[in-house]
């Protein structure tokens, strides 16, 4: 990569949610960028980058894949998860043997091609655990109560292992949950979307527990905007919470959906699932430092956003 030239970045999970988003924020600002997915994902139709990204079908846990995605890479942004929270306690073993294990394999590609650094979205909201105390800082103890945090974790550790081994650059964020337009609304993660998605369509919301957890959540445009400042940063620390650095409640979250829509949303309550931990709010200012980064839209102004894309995409 010569002085003055951008850095060619591909996104590995690029057609999902947080992978468009992250598309169109780089294209803003002139970088070539190339996508990896599965071959039997389609761009979303509203990404305005469709025409000018090259799309690369594949699988993440295929070597030859991975390997050919990477060619002339300079930064790999790593977006693929094969499980979810709520899910992967179920299965342990193939989460390991899917992320780890794929991760390694990319790495070890990542070493042989020259690629400069590995951008890792990891889990703000499962990797410490129960915490001790909020808002979370980076330092905080890290000891996830699902499988899904535990794989993550163990990801950042062997980047940090790589980086001494090979020189190979990383920066981890640990993002808190995103929330915006093109996201899935018949999911099963994703409280905001999926309760906007059934208030609008007039369908009773279940919840687990009596709403009283309370997350992080941030909008998508602004965590991918950290995601973009991640490319050129240079500094020491390389682990950096990405969410709003403020917590809000299922209930709170409820009531927000109702004055923006001006419907009143309909819920059941169901027991609460032993991997929900009751409060994950983020630290965020080592992000802010370090980055030159903050969050700048408030919750209801990207509900707002989000209810305007989903009446605009009713089969959303």
């Amino acid at each position: 990569m010569s002085a003055g030239t951008k850095p060619r970045c591909l996104i590995l999970g690029g057609k999902g949610f947080i992978g468009s988003h992250l598309i169109d924020a780089l294209l803003r600002v002139s970088y070539p960028v190339k996508v990896f997915d599965r071959a039997n994902l389609l761009p979303l139709n509203d990404t305005a980058a469709a025409g000018q990204v090259q799309w690369i079908d594949g699988d993440f846990t295929s070597d030859a894949d991975v390997a050919a995605a990477l060619k002339d890479c300079d930064v790999c942004f790593h977006l693929v998860s094969t499980t979810l929270p709520s899910s992967s306690n179920a299965d342990p073993l193939f989460d390991v043997e899917t992320n780890v294990s794929g991760t390694l394999k990319l790495l070890n590609h990542a070493v042989k091609q020259g690629v400069k650094k590995v951008i890792f979205i990891s889990s703000g909201g499962t990797v410490y655990g129960v915490p001790r105390n909020t808002p979370m800082a980076e330092d905080h103890p890290t000891n996830p109560i699902c499988s899904y945090g535990i794989t993550k974790l163990a990801i950042e550790k062997y980047l940090h292992l790589y980086r001494t081994l090979h020189g190979l650059d990383f920066t981890v964020l640990r993002l808190s949950n995103p929330f915006g337009e093109r996201q899935r609304t018949h999911a099963s993660q994703g409280a905001v979307a999926v309760f906007m998605g059934k208030v609008l369509r007039g369908e009773k919301i279940e919840i687990w527990g009596d709403s009283s957890v309370v997350r992080d959540y941030i909008y998508i445009g602004d965590a991918v905007q950290a995601m973009v400042a991640a490319i050129a940063h240079t500094g020491d620390e390389r682990i950096f919470n990405v969410g709003s650095g403020t917590g809000i409640s299922l209930k709170e979250i409820l009531a927000a959906i109702e004055q923006v829509t001006e419907r009143k949303a309909m819920v059941s309550y169901t027991p609460a699932r032993a991997f929900d931990v009751p409060v994950s709010v983020l630290d965020i200012a080592r992000a802010r430092a370090a980055l030159s980064w903050s969050p700048a839209t408030p919750f209801a102004d990207g509900l707002r956003k989000m209810m305007a894309w989903m009446q605009s995409h009713p089969s959303g």
